[in-house]
């Protein structure tokens, strides 16, 4: 069995483990949505009806698959903790329980997205849009299970320290499923044009291909030898099962309640039209790219605590939290001047920025863009942070104060300025600006809070 690293406090070394961790997961985050983002260039080449219904279909099932996933990364803070303390026969246990996890709940899961055309078409949502996402939803279904097998492995990897597989098997997947939107969806090479059919086609084939080579990975590679993760898989432990549920649904729901107010948000965009939609949708999709390195950082953080955790180190747990809150705010920081140096040129990867007929969609757009830099600023710290508490396995009270910071001030404020102050789209992400504001700075008093009183000293 491979040993966590015990070698003391020092910034450099934990700098370099961090990294370690950090890069190839972050590079891994950034290339697997990065088919969502060539789905979103895509949707726009085959129209704007196309992109509107796709911006709608594709964020309802990211919503059920992130909160899902939340679940399920449980076993990240679990497995680091147990390789902290060196306890083998633990993390597979986790492992396999989670496997178990993983089906449960995609189950209920993909009944639920089978029957949301009744519920789009409720809300007021036009016929075509309902019938194209519909159509969608309906092969992504699909590759649910896969997608959360593959996120809970992906923990599992991620909490032993040993994350390159997991960028080299989603960067070959990203590659795979491009190119097969592509076929699928223009009908190259002599297979018929499916269009948003068969991006959702590309994308199903896809996630059951990257799970199973992780599979594969864990069972035949050098690095996973020690651990037997599959051998009493058939084996149904609910007591393990239970605590993974313990400390995953507060995950879920905080996972929910970010994304859910972003779907909230998608759906009265539709308010201002096809054109709102889509402007929102570019936006959205590019703040949702570039989020996820601070993303990766913060499976990194999860894991970096965990696994001091294992070792009863609170000081161990405080220079980690801090670094990697430092190297977030650092990178994020670049990327916001990025965005506000460069929005047109942002914009026109999706659409043609000098057509006439975008004029409205390009304005809104940019406007939306500015809020969403800022917002981007402070939404990759508090996320950071919040994989700094989860790596404490604490995760019940940051899912309150999520809710208290998403929904009872960031959405009601977005709805207030959107319809009262008559400020639009922009005003709805103004006030999911306030939103993470406000959980960046109560998730860092909450890291500093958990950890002060005990410096140097052991847990």
């Amino acid at each position: 069995m491979i040993t966590p690293n015990t070698h003391q406090l020092n910034i450099h070394t934990e700098l370099k483990a961090f990294l370690k961790l950090a890069i190839p997961l972050a590079s891994a985050q950034v290339a697997q949505i990065a088919t969502g983002f060539a789905d979103t260039v895509m949707m726009g080449h085959l129209g704007r009806e196309t992109l509107a219904a796709g911006a709608l279909a594709s964020i309802t099932f990211f919503s059920f698959l992130v909160t899902a996933s939340g679940v399920v990364m449980g076993v990240s803070p679990l497995v680091a903790e147990a390789y902290g303390a060196g306890n083998k026969t633990r993390i597979e246990q986790v492992t396999q329980q989670g496997l178990w996890l993983s089906l449960l709940l995609a189950i209920p899961i993909m009944i639920a997205i089978a029957h949301l055309d009744m519920l789009m078409s409720r809300l007021g949502q036009p016929a075509t849009t309902v019938e194209l996402a519909t159509g969608y939803l309906n092969i992504m279904l699909w590759g649910l299970f896969p997608a959360l097998g593959f996120a809970m492995l992906r923990g599992v990897v991620s909490g032993l320290s040993q994350a390159r597989p997991i960028l080299v098997i989603v960067i070959t997947g990203t590659g795979f499923n491009i190119l097969g939107n592509y076929i699928l969806g223009f009908g190259k090479f002599g297979w018929p044009r499916l269009e948003l059919v068969g991006l959702a086609l590309a994308s199903t084939l896809t996630w059951w291909g990257m799970f199973g080579v992780l599979i594969l990975c864990l069972l035949r590679h050098k690095q996973f030898q020690a651990y037997q993760f599959f051998w009493c898989l058939p084996q149904f432990q609910p007591q393990i099962l239970w605590q993974l549920l313990k400390l995953g649904m507060p995950i879920g729901v905080f996972s929910a309640l970010e994304i859910g107010v972003y779907t909230a948000v998608s759906y009265l965009m539709a308010t201002w039209g096809t054109d709102g939609l889509a402007a929102h949708q570019i936006v959205f999709q590019t703040i949702n790219l570039i989020y996820m390195v601070p993303l990766g950082m913060s499976f990194a953080a999860t894991a970096r605590i965990g696994q001091w955790l294992g070792q009863q180190n609170m000081a161990g747990i405080r220079q980690a939290g801090f670094i990697s809150l430092a190297v977030g705010s650092a990178w994020t920081t670049m990327i916001v001047i990025a965005l506000l140096l460069f929005p047109r040129q942002i914009i026109g990867l999706y659409i043609d920025i000098l057509a006439p007929e975008n004029a409205s969609i390009v304005a809104l757009a940019v406007s939306i863009m500015r809020v969403g830099a800022i917002a981007h600023l402070f939404d990759g710290v508090q996320k950071i942070a919040y994989g700094a508490l989860q790596g404490l396995q604490d995760t019940r009270v940051p899912m309150l104060l999520s809710f208290l910071s998403y929904w009872c001030i960031g959405l009601t404020s977005g709805y207030w300025l959107a319809f009262r102050w008559n400020l639009g789209g922009v005003g709805l992400w103004l006030g999911q600006m306030i939103a993470v504001v406000i959980a960046a700075v109560v998730f860092i008093w909450r890291f500093q809070r958990l950890t002060s009183n005990q410096t140097g000293a052991k847990l």
